[in-house]
């Protein structure tokens, strides 16, 4: 702070905004001395180091047969998912990640060591489970475990672009049915290696292949060009879209959210979504993730800083080569697509709505002459308020303001 040097913080160095880097500033890489896992099986906890990813924790509590909500990439840093909110195949049983947070120690910015819990630093451990960094360096989670059976049902199915109706209309019939708290489905519009639109599922059952193939029967009916789902050992399952985001690409996206799935602008969406890959030469995916809400809906929105709400998180994931370049504006174009969303769903466009805060790919440098430039006041909503009170105790320099920073 005396050398007026910007301060990163790094677990899985996955923030796509790059958050968790900084040029000319210090990064505070936690990945490389406190990333190990301890597990209390007696009392169903695991310590977590602030710099583990995790992979680290599934190997390390499903030895004792347990789990707690993990990412759905396993090269994702504990810290980052956590603290924006965290969303995981068993968030319909067990919530969001951070509902599953018992206690954090947090350096703040006056170098203090603090214990966050319901019971000690109470406000403290309401901000930081959702509002990310703004106020510290978290460096052990100690995080609730939950009885995980040793194999799940999963993986990828993938079908020609012409089986979007017949999705669509399984999709629609299965949402409006309820989704059962043992399962997820993600639905993505992408483009197969000839450049061709195709619809990829990715399906998850907390249970056995042969559960699993019965309670999907309908997708499966469809008739899939590819069939990647078995059962594998749960400490796999998180690692099942890995490829899809590897390490030493180049990555931009744009989140928001839908009230459902999307029947009558599906067609368009997957049109633009080909149409847009092919003329930046781009990968590009546009993914509904799919997962139950009852869990997360039963704790009330003032419970955690975190703003929940029945609704489906969903993603535009642009990828390229290190050495290459978009050949366009990407950032223009993917606000155009999530447009076209909002205007199906009769709302005002992405400009109004932040979707999901970990898939936030906005300049997350503060600006201190307009504020938070990501929009922190609609990402937190009525807990804003709150949220600067604390900025206020805790981080009254603003030290901490490389994701969503909180205005003071």
């Amino acid at each position: 702070q005396e050398k007026k040097l910007q301060i990163a913080i790094r677990c899985g160095g996955h923030n796509v905004a790059g958050a968790s880097s900084t040029d000319g500033g210090i990064v505070i890489d936690l990945s490389r001395y406190l990333n190990s896992v301890k597990v209390d099986a007696e009392k169903k906890l695991a310590y977590v180091g602030g710099g583990a990813v995790w992979e680290t924790v599934d190997k390390a509590t499903i030895q004792h047969g347990l789990a707690t909500v993990a990412g759905t990439v396993n090269h994702t840093g504990v810290g980052g998912l956590l603290l924006g909110g965290g969303y995981g195949y068993l968030t319909g049983q067990h919530g969001l990640v951070l509902d599953n947070l018992v206690q954090a120690t947090v350096v703040t910015a006056n170098g203090e060591i603090l214990t966050a819990s319901a019971t000690e630093n109470a406000d403290l451990f309401w901000g930081i489970r959702g509002a990310g960094s703004n106020f510290g360096v978290v460096t052990e989670f100690v995080m609730k475990l939950h009885p995980q059976r040793r194999t799940v049902f999963g993986g990828l199915v993938m079908y020609h672009g012409d089986a979007l109706e017949s999705l669509m209309t399984t999709i629609t019939k299965w949402y409006k049915n309820g989704l059962q708290e043992r399962e997820a489905l993600f639905h993505g519009f992408t483009q197969s290696p000839d450049g061709k639109p195709m619809n990829v599922l990715v399906l998850f059952w907390n249970g056995s292949a042969e559960e699993g193939r019965e309670h999907f029967k309908e997708f499966f009916d469809i008739g899939p060009i590819s069939d990647f789902c078995q059962e594998v050992p749960y400490e796999m399952l998180n690692g099942l879209q890995n490829e899809g985001v590897a390490h030493g690409k180049n990555y931009y996206m744009k989140g928001v959210f839908t009230s459902g799935p999307l029947p009558d602008c599906a067609q368009q969406v997957m049109d633009y979504v080909t149409g847009l890959s092919e003329q930046l030469e781009v990968s590009l995916t546009f993914l509904f993730e799919y997962l139950p809400t009852k869990k997360v809906l039963s704790v009330p929105n003032d419970e955690t800083c975190h703003i929940r709400g029945d609704r489906v998180s969903c993603v535009a994931l642009a990828s390229w080569d290190a050495e290459k370049t978009p050949k366009g504006d990407l950032k223009c174009a993917l606000a155009k697509l999530v447009d076209i969303i909002a205007t199906s769903e009769k709302r005002l466009p992405f400009a109004s709505n932040t979707g999901y805060g970990n898939y936030i790919m906005e300049d997350p440098v503060y600006q201190p002459s307009s504020g938070s430039r990501v929009g922190a006041n609609l990402l937190f909503a009525g807990n804003y308020p709150r949220l600067q009170e604390l900025k206020r105790k805790y981080d009254p320099n603003m030290v901490f303001t490389k994701w969503c920073p909180i205005s003071i």
